[in-house]
């Protein structure tokens, strides 16, 4: 038996509420939740009072002057500042997705968590989904067979997978300082030549949404070798990579009107498709499905099996994930530099679809 890592969490709103502090307390075994902080102490407070926190504060900077081996940054905005000072303060660090809002920023954090020696992961859930991971493990059957990858998301309303959780909500937080956030973050972002809606396109689809399907098509296919085009807009986002000689298409369309969220990989060879269908990523426990299709080349035999892997939750899975790392010293599978490199294909998107060089950055600390 080992004591439970004592652990800190920066931004208590709505991926804490909804499933962070949920599973740090049921992994008691694994972490012990000594200290939250969130600009609003009205939230703070309720989130310690709910989840049984030692300590609340409003400024992470004080936080980490806490005895805490590791740190949880959630926070909506940047995340480079709070895990940049964790880092060098020797602490073990786990920031949601985005990693950071550049890799200029990300690059940073990986070297301030190499130079300290510390775990930095990257909060990349589908990762450690159970169907995921059979996807991964049923595709080298056939990966050289592969033609074409397809990957559609139908964006939905989130009000609706959310509204039947006990969430607090922030009144107390001055608008300067909210003003303050916002130009912070979008002095973060480092894009030069690309125009202001794009920039847009940038920060709230391909980093807070799409950035999750590029890091999933990265664990099961390796980097994309070539950017081939990218079209953005507040409503619809069409990409085309190539993963050598592999062809891949990816959507993203927001239907509001729809409270119907899905998602899927689909991966095509010539006599066997391969499906995971994922549900709302708010749907604690909610199963995702594995559809494997196949049949004989020029007969009509055909055939498919659908495979419920587990209802086990991928949140609590790489909480695990992290638990582990921090314990035994070895990387993860969602680690700084596999983040750094989702930032960069991000950056490469948004200056394909404006026309600039769209080449992938090789960053040094990037192991392909």
């Amino acid at each position: 038996m080992t004591d439970p890592i004592r652990v800190g969490v920066v931004g208590c709103g709505l991926i804490a509420q909804v499933m962070h502090l949920h599973y740090l307390n049921e992994l008691s075994d694994e972490f012990e939740l000594a200290a939250v902080c969130d600009i609003s102490e009205q939230v703070g407070v309720a989130c310690a009072q709910r989840f049984g926190a030692s300590t609340v504060h409003t400024r992470w900077q004080e936080l980490l002057e806490q005895p805490l081996e590791a740190v949880l940054v959630l926070t909506s905005g940047d995340h480079a500042p709070v895990a940049i000072a964790a880092a060098q303060a020797g602490k073990h660090v786990f920031v949601e997705k985005p990693m950071a809002l550049s890799g200029e920023h990300g690059a940073r954090m990986l070297d301030a968590a190499e130079s300290a020696g510390v775990r930095l992961m990257v909060g990349m859930m589908k990762r450690y989904d159970p169907a995921y991971e059979r996807l991964v493990a049923l595709l080298p059957e056939w990966r050289s067979e592969l033609r074409l990858v397809r990957v559609t998301t139908l964006e939905s309303p989130l009000a609706p997978y959310v509204a039947h959780y006990p969430l607090v909500t922030a009144s107390d937080v001055p608008a300067e300082v909210l003003e303050e956030l916002r130009r912070n973050d979008e002095q973060a972002i480092d894009l030069p030549g690309v125009d202001a809606e794009t920039r847009f396109c940038y920060r709230s689809i391909l980093l807070d949404s799409l950035v999750h399907e590029f890091n999933a098509l990265r664990g099961a296919l390796g980097e994309p070798s070539e950017v081939v085009s990218a079209e953005l807009s507040r409503t619809c986002v069409g990409v085309h990579l190539r993963f050598g000689e592999t062809e891949c298409h990816l959507s993203w369309v927001d239907l509001p009107g729809i409270a119907r969220y899905k998602q899927e990989f689909a991966f095509y060879a010539p006599d066997q498709r391969l499906t995971l269908e994922l549900p709302s990523p708010f749907l604690r426990s909610a199963p995702s499905r594995v559809l494997v299709e196949g049949g004989e080349i020029g007969a009509a035999h055909s055939w498919e099996r659908e495979e419920v892997v587990s209802y086990d939750e991928a949140f609590k899975r790489e909480l695990r994930e992290f638990a582990d790392c921090v314990r035994t010293g070895r990387e993860p599978r969602t680690s700084g530099a596999d983040g750094l490199a989702d930032l960069r294909l991000c950056e490469a998107l948004a200056r394909a679809s404006q026309g600039l060089d769209p080449a992938l950055v090789s960053d040094s600390a990037v192991v392909a």
